[in-house]
């Protein structure tokens, strides 16, 4: 089995769908930059579509927005061919995320929206002495 682990840069929002029997998948664009930098600047980068899958898809995929960087593992890499628009052949790198971890924040304007608190329950009060029994133990 194939692994790529590094830093990328996301290319867009991840998607959320489900699957035909309601299983959530996430869809990521990673850019991983890689070589020496171009007389622009600029390193290249390879293009990698990989996917998260069930509650970790939908746990994350509001956080997981364009220009975010973050720290991957990719297992079952493989190459795919697909149809471009123009009717020619293309190829791209694919991978199922197995860890990831934030390297940074979403750029400035692309906070994801926060989570609503967990309703707290009232504290409940403690037992008065007066209600405990000397024939049971404390614990």
């Amino acid at each position: 089995m194939a692994q790529l682990f590094g830093l990328a840069n996301l290319g867009r929002d991840a998607e959320l769908r489900y699957t035909q029997d309601g299983t959530p998948v996430a869809g990521l664009a990673l850019a991983f930059s890689y070589g020496k930098k171009g007389q622009d600047g600029k390193r290249p980068t390879q293009w990698v579509e990989a996917s998260i899958w069930r509650q970790r898809a939908e746990a994350l995929a509001p956080y997981l927005l364009k220009g975010t960087k973050v720290s991957v593992t990719l297992d079952d890499v493989h190459v795919e061919t697909y149809q471009k628009s123009d009717g020619t052949q293309g190829v791209k790198l694919v991978g199922v995320v197995s860890a990831i971890e934030f390297a940074s924040s979403p750029p400035q304007g692309q906070q994801a929206a926060p989570q609503p608190q967990p309703q707290r329950q009232p504290a409940q009060p403690a037992a008065s002495l007066a209600d405990m029994s000397d024939d049971l133990p404390p614990f």
